[in-house]
């Protein structure tokens, strides 16, 4: 036990060090674990929600954790299309916190429909839908949060310009605020790393479009996803990111490209940094030293903000697994305050 308490004071020293100590939570009161409190408490807080869209009307799946009128959070997850699964990782941490929070599938991954028309897979079309969402679970000013990671990063960013009015804070994890700064820092600094002889095979199979060949993942995966997206040998990748099904690949490829090396889909020319000073809500920036985003962008991201706050990580895109004290320490120190 002598070692248990030693580490401790390791680490509360560490944390006063970063500037990020904050009294130790108290546990949620017993209003949190109320299953009275909401209607989907029969079935464990999921439900399908119909989100409606210029081809129609289609459910996407979401799923509450925790009762907490004051602060609901809405996590985006990556992709475009990854589906929620590697944001299950939340579900050790946040509860803790006594924060109401939503595991959610995009339309088109995970447990939600996945409608066959491309015409759906905008940026404003995505938005529209995270506003439905938010209806939905009775999100407004006074108590709505955002945390998009990755590709949610970038939609979070842009619900937060559109309906200034409806955000109480956010959160932009690991997502640069442009996309031909994030491709321009992958060719400047993260492929000249690598072994040159692999990065030539690589780009010379996305040529050829071969990327569905197993060869094109067999380099990439020890040579850029274990480098830079979860640094840990794939195979001790946690089951929710290697889960089958919930990714849709026709999305991701078509708005994304064939991999985390750079986009080079549909959002290719996105470019928000000019507009992100418009967001006013406070707003927590999430890097990591090894990600394929840029840290020190990222860091000027947070000087743009009007009320920017920058959480560094050493961790990689998959902060919340390859640094997971860091991330969970810094992100519950920021929401502690809107609780």
């Amino acid at each position: 036990m002598r070692g248990i308490a030693f580490l401790f004071g390791l680490w509360a020293l560490a944390t006063a060090a970063s500037g990020l100590a904050q009294p130790a939570p108290s546990a949620p009161p017993a209003s949190y674990y109320d299953p009275g409190a909401n209607a989907d408490s029969w079935s464990g807080g999921a439900r399908m929600v119909p989100i409606q869209t210029p081809k129609g009307e289609f459910n996407v799946w979401i799923k509450r954790t925790g009762n907490n009128p004051r602060l609901k959070l809405l996590l985006l997850h990556g992709g475009p299309a990854m589906s929620h699964n590697a944001l299950e990782v939340f579900d050790s941490f946040l509860p803790a916190e006594g924060i109401e929070y939503y595991q959610y599938d995009q339309l088109g991954s995970g447990h939600s429909a996945r409608p066959d028309d491309d015409d759906l897979w905008t940026i404003d079309r995505f938005v529209s839908e995270v506003d439905q969402v938010r209806q939905a679970i009775g999100g407004d000013k006074s108590n709505f949060c955002l945390l998009g990671h990755s590709w949610g990063g970038m939609l979070a960013m842009e619900y937060a310009l559109a309906h200034p009015d409806q955000i109480k804070c956010l959160v932009i994890s690991n997502m640069m605020a442009s996309i031909p700064a994030y491709n321009a820092y992958a060719d400047r600094v993260l492929k000249p790393r690598m072994d040159q002889a692999i990065l030539a095979e690589i780009l010379a199979l996305e040529k050829a479009g071969k990327t569905s060949e197993p060869r094109y993942m067999e380099l990439l995966i020890p040579n850029w996803y274990e480098q830079h997206f979860l640094r840990r040998p794939f195979a001790q990748w946690p089951e929710p990111v290697t889960r089958e099904g919930g990714v849709n690949q026709h999305i991701y490829s078509l708005m994304q490209g064939p991999s985390e090396m750079g986009a080079s889909g549909r959002l290719v020319n996105w470019d928000r940094f000019a507009d992100i000073k418009r967001i006013a809500a406070p707003t927590l920036v999430i890097s990591g030293t090894n990600d394929t985003m840029d840290p020190a962008y990222m860091a000027a991201m947070a000087k743009q903000l009007p009320h920017g706050e920058l959480l560094a990580t050493n961790g990689g895109h998959m902060a919340f697994y390859d640094d997971q004290p860091a991330y969970f320490r810094g992100l519950s120190a920021f929401l502690r305050k809107f609780r």
